[in-house]
């Protein structure tokens, strides 16, 4: 099928540099995708873009380009509800990933436990409106209560503005339905705000009253205002991000994940350099042992124990 970019799309880095921060054994990128190729899966007929092809061997070379052992792939929003592309690249990782992935209410047991066969931990629910038509809490709820006893756990993406309309569905899942919440991206927030403002405030209460959510601090180059380093090499890639996603990891240290988000969708100024998003990990995670926890404790227990 012939497939025409979204105007402006920029595709991902071809030659990501080697990172200097050398990943602790058994490191996790924690949320990446698939993208096609569009001719073996199609993209779905309501995507709001088209992207390039990134399919699964193009994500396996850049594991162990940058060092990773493991991956979770996230279902990308231009497949839609047909996860065949994630779940091919589950196939074919001889066990090294494991997936999230997106379903309509109508899914059946028999689907779910074959997902969970293959290697599908949680389901994932959009609700950035550019992107999705947002899933309605009813049915949120109920998938949520449907996916709790295989243990997999609810993703959930969100703009931070967003975060006060939003504060009952999501402690709802947490309190009712008792699974595990990931949040994407540090609920993105406005960096250009203090750290210690009402509204990463409000993200950190969410974090703090409700001990099974999590939160990936992943995604820097989206959330950067600075963006990436200066030509004479002499500021830090994203480093006004810094200050949000340390004071998570050091706050709720056993919370936290990382991930690269490969092959970055729907980014409009520049595409990072994968090496160097890797590098960014010391600047949050300062020591040892937080790194660990950040990029092999976490993730491995809530995706492969």
């Amino acid at each position: 099928m012939d497939y025409k970019k979204t105007p402006g799309w920029l595709d991902w880095h071809a030659d990501p540099c080697k990172p200097r921060f050398q990943l602790p054994p058994g490191s996790v990128d924690a949320h990446c995708h698939v993208f096609g190729p569009g001719d073996e899966f199609p993209f779905s007929q309501e995507r709001k873009y088209t992207p390039c092809d990134a399919g699964k061997n193009q994500l396996f070379a850049l594991r162990d380009q940058l060092g990773f052992d493991k991956n979770v792939i996230v279902q990308a929003t231009c497949h839609g509800t047909d996860n065949g592309a994630l779940l091919d690249a589950l196939g074919h990782s001889e066990g090294r990933a494991r997936g999230v992935v997106t379903v309509k209410r109508g899914i059946s047991d028999g689907e779910l436990q074959s997902m969970h066969a293959a290697g599908v931990r949680g389901v994932r629910f959009n609700f950035v409106r550019r992107l999705v038509n947002v899933t309605p809490r009813d049915e949120l709820m109920e998938i949520a209560a449907r996916i709790a006893p295989l243990g997999w756990h609810v993703v959930i993406y969100f703009e931070a503005q967003d975060l006060p309309g939003l504060w009952d569905i999501f402690t709802a899942v947490h309190d009712d339905v008792a699974t595990t919440v990931v949040v994407d991206h540090m609920g993105r927030p406005d960096v250009s705000q203090p750290v210690e403002g009402p509204e990463f405030g409000l993200f950190l209460k969410l974090m703090r009253e409700h001990p099974n959510i999590c939160s990936k601090v992943s995604c820097p180059e989206r959330l950067s205002v600075v963006g990436p380093p200066a030509l004479n090499g002499e500021q830090h890639a994203y480093g006004d991000v810094v200050p949000f996603a340390r004071r998570i990891v050091e706050t709720f240290p056993d919370r936290v994940l990382w991930g690269t988000d490969w092959p970055h969708p729907n980014l409009k100024n520049h595409m990072p350099d994968d090496g160097l998003l890797v590098d960014f990990i010391p600047h949050i995670a300062r020591t040892p042992e937080l790194q660990r926890k950040l990029l092999v404790d976490n993730p491995t227990r809530l995706y492969w124990s």
